[in-house]
């Protein structure tokens, strides 16, 4: 045995077969690929999804949702835990909890059991995903090396929505909508067999984990959206609607009073004293808000009402895709010379049309003249923002406060979407209601016997009634969307104050955050 074998052997957390940087870095971008597409490529298989387990349209939206907040509530949880455990092995528990909880999934027969596992999903995600990149600079030494990595980490977060488009329709149309969460299941043992080997555990830092913070911010968020969708259902007047909304408040005061009292909170508030950094977040959480409805309902409606198969509507949804990397890239290469506030104010202005635009859809609307234009606008918008909002986010803050301000804005873009979406199906629920009142005396009228007798038993309404009912509820559920845009607009207008200096300041900063 050479001298460097045995230094590579009782050196404590080393890989079993370093000297392969590829492989490594392959192994991370895997485990962030596949928790960035779990979104979309469980979006394209929802309205499969809705008709196998029976869930109604409001309901839907916990698919999504049940998701997100655990994974945007314990985010930060994730990453305390890497530091505090070492990074790979959180890593690899993550990896293996993403993965069990994507079998779950594949082979719920119930609801409550696919919501169940795409909570448990979010955990996992929430343990894996930060500690993915934190890796890369346990793995790759400072300079170029680690440089390239983030790049390549970037592109894979960035790239990851549209792959998961397409083979979200692949899935669902080849084999089976359960496919788009049984596909991770062979990854995820991948990953967590070649992690040891390849990847080096990091040092472990003494810390406390805020549970208390953690819990009591997820469950009042969760509470809050459940609120919303229980009112879309039955109303603002249901007791479980109104006891909802009372745990909300309750809980996130809860919340606020323990992060004030903790010693190394989860949520440091003192990232919110600054008026930018601040503004940022409110930002990110409108737009958010406005994202997570707007590609929930567009699939809806190109499915259902347009009738695209689900590769199909995969392929519809990547101009979005690239309006937003056409966006992110000029407002990369010019934000050091305009600053921030063009491109937050432009976007978000961008975004606030494109929804506005889809205000105006119906069953006549084509994909070309009613939902292409409205989405490249949309997209375009939030392309210039992404990159814009994690700069500014990171805008005066020390060095090693700069994951937690970057870890923030992600929190705030999952939180925001599951409350847009839940604000969204709060207006559909109720938009949708009046208008099938009115088809359902038309169907009653114009209808055919089969039909009626089709309709008795199922208690859906055909086409073109039932079209015109969903097409009713998207377009009016995108009225609130709009206010989230100009929210934003507003807020970069009337907030956002960066300097020049400002910005100078983020040479070693931006780039890790960024991604």
């Amino acid at each position: 045995m050479t001298t460097s074998q045995l230094i590579q052997d009782t050196k404590p957390g080393a890989a079993r077969r370093e000297g392969h940087p590829g492989i490594a870095l392959t192994v991370i971008a895997a485990c962030q690929l596949m928790v960035v597409l779990d979104a979309t490529i469980v979006n394209i298989a929802l309205p499969h999804i809705q008709d196998a387990l029976a869930f109604s349209t409001t309901d839907l939206t916990w698919v999504i949702s049940s998701y997100t907040l655990t994974f945007g509530g314990l985010l930060l949880l994730g990453a305390r835990a890497g530091d505090i455990l070492g990074r790979r092995r959180v890593f690899m528990a993550g990896i293996l909890l993403f993965t069990f909880a994507s079998l779950l999934g594949g082979l719920a027969q119930e609801p409550w059991q696919l919501l169940a596992a795409r909570a448990l999903q979010g955990v996992g995600g929430a343990i894996a995903s930060p500690t993915s990149l934190a890796l890369i600079t346990t793995t790759f030494p400072e300079g170029p090396e680690r440089n390239r990595a983030f790049a390549v980490f970037a592109t894979v977060s960035a790239g990851g929505g549209a792959i998961g488009l397409l083979a979200g329709g692949m899935l669902t149309e080849w084999l089976d909508w359960r496919w788009v969460l049984f596909v991770n299941v062979p990854i995820g043992i991948l990953i967590a067999v070649l992690a040891p080997l390849y990847i080096n555990e990091s040092e472990r830092h003494p810390g406390r984990f805020d549970i208390a913070g953690a819990l009591t911010s997820t469950a009042g968020m969760a509470s809050l959206v459940y609120g919303f969708i229980r009112a879309a259902e039955a109303g603002w007047r249901d007791n479980l609607t109104i006891g909802s909304f009372v745990a909300a408040v309750a809980l996130l005061l809860a919340f606020t009073a323990i992060e004030t009292r903790a010693k190394e909170p989860i949520t440091p508030l003192r990232m919110f004293a600054d008026r930018n950094r601040s503004g940022t977040y409110l930002i990110m959480l409108s737009l958010a808000a406005a994202m997570f409805g707007m590609f929930f309902y567009i699939v809806l409606f190109v499915q259902n009402v347009l009738g695209y198969s689900p590769i199909s509507a995969g392929v519809a949804f990547l101009p979005v895709t690239v309006a937003i990397a056409v966006g992110a890239g000029l407002s990369q290469r010019f934000l050091p010379v305009l600053g921030p506030k063009p491109f937050m104010i432009t976007g978000s202005a961008l975004v606030a049309l494109g929804l506005g635009w889809l205000t105006f859809i119906s069953p006549d609307s084509s994909y070309a003249g009613g939902v292409l234009g409205p989405m490249l606008l949309f997209g375009f918008g939030m392309g210039l923002n992404f990159v814009t909002l994690t700069v500014t986010a990171v805008s005066g803050v020390a060095q090693h406060e700069a994951g937690a301000a970057s870890g923030l804005l992600n929190v705030t873009q999952q939180v925001g979407g599951s409350l847009g979406l839940a604000i969204l199906t709060t207006v559909f629920g109720s938009a949708g209601r009046d208008e099938a009142e009115k088809q359902t005396s038309k169907f009653l009228a114009d209808g055919s016997a089969e039909q009626k007798a089709e309709f008795a038993k199922t208690h859906q309404l055909p086409a073109p009634w039932g079209h015109e009912v969903l097409a009713q509820g998207i377009s009016t559920a995108f009225v609130p969307a709009v206010a989230m845009a100009l929210l934003a607009l507003i807020t970069a207008a009337l907030v956002i104050r960066v300097r020049k200096s400002d910005l100078d300041a983020l040479a070693g900063t931006a780039g890790p955050a960024a991604g």
